[in-house]
């Protein structure tokens, strides 16, 4: 497995630079520091923004309901990290990590894998809240990550209204389990961090990743095996020595994508590259174009999804489906054809889906 040279600085991501406040002492120093970000900044700014009443797919009920939900999630950081009890229990770790993976399962999420921390998940400095420009990197030698899906009827919407909100729903479902579990593992003595929306200091796809869950896809997030890119992903870290997950060699995924690039051609913004892997940070992967990607949020007024929503992977978790994953991940020729076929039944640029009846009526 190809571990990144370097940590990312979360100053320099999309979403704590959308948070600078223009003439502010912050705003100024960071184009100081990063002055190429400056052009493509100013142009996200001028659109109207995600969850903006004035942007292309406003729908009242849709944009407020994913602003409430968001901001609902915030209400967890002050709890996702905390002093653990003075006493450490007695229960084997093992038997801590099979209750833990039962009970994530439990509350919804679709899987779960555990995983030694490396310096590469971590964030290098913190670019949101109070603790901006601090280092981000904890003393937790390991970590739980876990997926939850996005529906597919809402995805299918996508870049339209319904998409937003059923992001929002699953950053909120995937903040409840990680901040529960940090909760139980400092109750059993351990320190624990739940990494949440709005409040991370790792990189989730890349523990997801190592912890078993997927693989890096062409567009720069976690594939899994399941149900492709159409997840959230929350992370726990902690100092509890788990059992770490089994390897699983999910590289027929990359290989799929390097044939497939449906993803780089239904994406609205082309922010998603056809070519084939670069190295980056000493590591063959896809980048995609950030600066874009976040541009299109600005005018759709969503987080788009459309890239997640026509990935063949995306498919429900079925036994037909799963049927032609199987075949994907065991035969090179069936790549080939599983592409076509996909072309053929649901097109090389699918359209988006109608809005669900019963949300046509709020």
């Amino acid at each position: 497995m190809e571990k990144p040279l370097g940590q990312i600085n979360e100053k320099t991501v999309m979403f704590s630079r959308k948070l600078l406040d223009p003439g502010s002492e912050r705003y100024e120093k960071y184009y100081e520091e990063f002055p190429g970000h400056k052009e493509p900044d100013l142009h996200f700014r001028s659109k109207p923004g995600l969850l903006n009443e004035h942007a292309a797919f406003y729908d009242p009920f849709a944009f407020n309901t994913a602003s409430a939900i968001l901001k609902s999630v915030k209400a967890f950081h002050p709890i996702v990290d905390g002093e653990p009890a003075q006493r450490t229990s007695d229960i084997e770790a093992e038997k801590i990590a099979s209750s833990i993976r039962k009970w994530i399962l439990r509350e919804g999420a679709v899987s779960v894998g555990f995983t030694k921390t490396h310096d590469y998940h971590w964030n290098s400095v913190i670019g949101r809240g109070d603790d901006f420009g601090k280092r981000a990197q904890l003393p937790h030698s390991h970590a739980i990550a876990f997926t939850v899906e996005m529906d597919k009827k809402f995805m299918d919407t996508a870049p339209h209204a319904p998409t937003v909100m059923e992001s929002a729903n699953q950053y909120m479902r995937a903040a409840v389990i990680a901040t529960e579990v940090a909760m139980i593992i400092r109750k059993l003595g351990y320190h624990a961090r739940a990494h949440i929306d709005g409040n991370y200091r790792v990189v989730c796809p890349l523990v997801a990743r190592d912890a078993g869950l997927g693989e890096i896809g062409r567009m720069g997030i976690l594939m899994t095996p399941e149900i492709g890119p159409r997840v959230r992903i929350a992370v726990v870290t902690t100092d509890l020595p788990l059992p770490l997950s089994a390897k699983a060699d999910h590289s027929h995924m990359i290989k799929f994508c390097r044939i497939c690039k449906k993803c780089a051609h239904v994406c609205p913004s082309q922010a998603i590259s056809v070519d084939d892997r670069k190295d980056i940070h000493g590591v063959k992967r896809w980048q995609i174009n950030q600066e874009s990607c976040y541009t299109y949020w600005c005018i759709a007024g969503t987080d788009c999804g459309k890239c997640m929503s026509d990935c063949p992977y995306s498919h429900p978790n079925n036994l037909f489906h799963n049927m032609i994953r199987a075949l994907i991940k065991n035969s090179f020729i069936f790549r080939h054809f599983a592409v076509k076929m996909d072309d053929f039944f649901y097109g090389r640029k699918p359209k988006p889906k109608p809005i669900p009846k019963w949300f046509q009526g709020t």
